[in-house]
């Protein structure tokens, strides 16, 4: 009986590929990946020459047979596009698949953006708490994040391009302004990693548009920390600036306002406004 081998392959820089990793890619008889055209880059730069299929979020379940079929007989290794295999990728059904046809499963660790990230955050990296990718609504974001609001935990999330300025926004509205590190392109020739408050990462993406995809690390609530920021009534928020608004004041005004009628800092008051009203002229 053979082994599924999850392989973790580079999120960026080819060269950061173990060289375990390379003997395993090398040695196993088929090679499940997500996309057999962004692995075969892999593959061609060192000259591996192994058969490879896809598997990936939309065939994942009709593979099934292909791949335990296969470790009958001989090894198999899972690849993901890029990082760790079955974190945030497909592979959790084949592993518990594999598991429960009593076929051995190895881990071959390797890069992680979640981890690469973390590690170069400055943020405490003692406890930390992966959120994955966010709803991609903001209304079940909100709700998401309210749930995950009370962690102490440093948080770690991936976020896409065109969708994180709405996510900033509903980090700042439910989470307060926090530390968070925006990193992009980890490993590649535009590493980037914006180490800021939210409110201050929200007007770096706004004036520069965001590119690549996202890892999010933001810290978690302090111990000390008020609960008043973090579980507020968003209903008479929003009655308050809807008043102010129609008196013709302006969201930073509007927002100070409010913030110090209900013991709130003001930029959980004025994500509300940009929310109803947008930037102000």
């Amino acid at each position: 009986m053979g082994t599924l081998y999850l392989v973790s392959t580079p999120i960026g820089n080819l060269e950061d590929i173990t060289l375990r990793g390379l003997r395993i890619l090398r040695e196993v008889s088929l090679i499940a990946a997500e996309d057999t055209r962004h692995t075969k880059r892999l593959l061609a730069h060192y000259d591996i020459q192994t058969p490879s299929i896809s598997y990936h979020e939309h065939n994942k379940l009709t593979r099934l047979h292909t791949i335990l079929a296969t470790l009958e007989n001989s090894d198999v290794a899972l690849v993901s596009d890029a990082g760790t295999p079955a974190l945030s990728d497909p592979g959790f059904e084949l592993v518990q698949a594999c598991l429960a046809a009593n076929f051995s499963v190895s881990p071959i660790p390797g890069p992680s953006a979640p981890i690469a990230a973390l590690v170069a955050s400055g943020l405490p990296t003692d406890r930390f708490f992966y959120l994955g990718f966010l709803p991609r609504k903001s209304s079940e974001r909100r709700t998401f994040l309210k749930n995950v609001a009370s962690i102490s935990a440093t948080l770690i999330c991936f976020e896409a391009p065109h969708r994180l300025l709405e996510t900033l926004k509903d980090l700042l509205l439910v989470l307060g302004d926090r530390q968070i590190v925006a990193a992009r392109e980890l490993t590649k020739l535009y590493e980037e990693l914006v180490r800021t408050k939210i409110s201050q990462a929200l007007e770096h993406f706004k004036n520069q548009a965001p590119r690549g995809e996202f890892t999010l690390v933001i810290e978690g609530l302090k111990q000390d920390s008020s609960t008043s920021n973090n579980f507020y009534d968003e209903e008479l928020i929003i009655q308050k600036l809807q008043t102010l608004h129609t008196d013709g004041q302006r969201g930073s005004f509007a927002a100070r306002i409010v913030s110090k009628e209900l013991n709130l800092t003001k930029s959980v008051v004025y994500a509300i406004w940009l929310k109803l009203y947008g930037e102000e002229s």
